[in-house]
């Protein structure tokens, strides 16, 4: 099975790359240097050329907060970039998986949300992947759009990362402890993501660690797993003002993996202790 990832570079691009060629696929992975999806031309080319049986759509502008005051390039990327995306590989005949995210919701719900669930992003980013998933669903036939969240992994930059840094610089953190959500280790997805490209049941799913917490209980958790001593005080998102607002509750019911027969992703604090022995 032969299968073009864009954003190749990328925190998950890079382990499903691994993942890829560990399992046998042929794959072509490319980062914002050799492909600039915002060209429509170069991205029919490319796609034209290879000719794959599967598209795998995870470039993407993920700057939240700087996205409010680059509105225009938040949407050329996400929302654009994925419409070539879509033409071109529904052109071959390719099926695809465009990687979305959690902040599609404005996390007003009381309870986890599922596939079916009304999106109302709140940010300019939220809106630009939200319009991607909107161009995936006209444009192409055959598709996964994929939402998850609060991704850690050994490549690109994480919370998980920052945190270990802060840790060595300072005695004390402070940690916002009003958003919740769902961690999400990027093995677990990208092999979540190879399961569901080898079948046809197409749609929208969410994909994230199983259970959920806050980012204060996630940092405490960090702690706890790597013996690091380091005071943890919980803060308010307000203490921290930001340009971009985020969900303050954005956790998944995966019901699109239940009722599909696909296994749910194991829980947070088990991917993070294989995380961090790993890394």
């Amino acid at each position: 099975m032969k299968v073009v990832v864009t954003g190749a570079k990328g925190q998950l691009g890079t382990d499903l790359m691994h993942l890829l060629a560990d399992r046998g696929f042929e794959a072509y992975g490319y980062g914002r240097e050799e492909l600039d999806i915002t060209n429509f031309s170069q991205v029919k080319q490319v796609i034209h050329e290879i000719n794959p049986d599967v598209v795998i759509h995870a470039a993407a502008y993920t700057k939240v907060d700087l996205a409010e005051s680059e509105p225009d390039k938040a949407f050329l990327i996400n929302a654009y970039g994925t419409r070539n995306v879509a033409v071109a590989s529904e052109a071959v005949g390719a099926k695809l998986v465009y990687i979305s995210t959690d902040y599609v919701f404005d996390g007003t719900a009381n309870k986890p949300y599922d596939e079916f669930s009304p999106t109302n992003p709140l940010s300019v980013y939220g809106k630009s992947k939200l319009a991607g998933e909107q161009f995936v669903r006209d444009l192409h036939s055959r598709f996964f759009i994929v939402r998850t969240s609060w991704v850690f992994g050994k490549h690109g930059n994480n919370f998980v990362k920052t945190m270990l840094k802060l840790a060595r610089e300072r005695e004390e953190l402070m940690v916002v402890n009003d958003q919740i959500g769902c961690p999400t280790y990027t093995a677990d997805l990208a092999n979540c993501l190879l399961e569901l490209i080898q079948t046809e049941k197409y749609g929208i799913y969410h994909v994230s660690n199983s259970g959920h917490c806050s980012w204060y209980e996630f940092a405490k958790a960090i702690f706890e797993e790597t013996g690091i001593i380091v005071k943890v005080n919980p803060c308010a998102t307000k203490e921290f003002p930001r340009p971009a607002p985020r969900p303050a509750y954005s956790v998944f019911d995966h019901m699109g993996l239940r009722l599909n027969g696909f296994k749910e992703l194991p829980n947070w604090r088990n991917s993070l202790k294989r995380f961090l022995e790993n890394y």
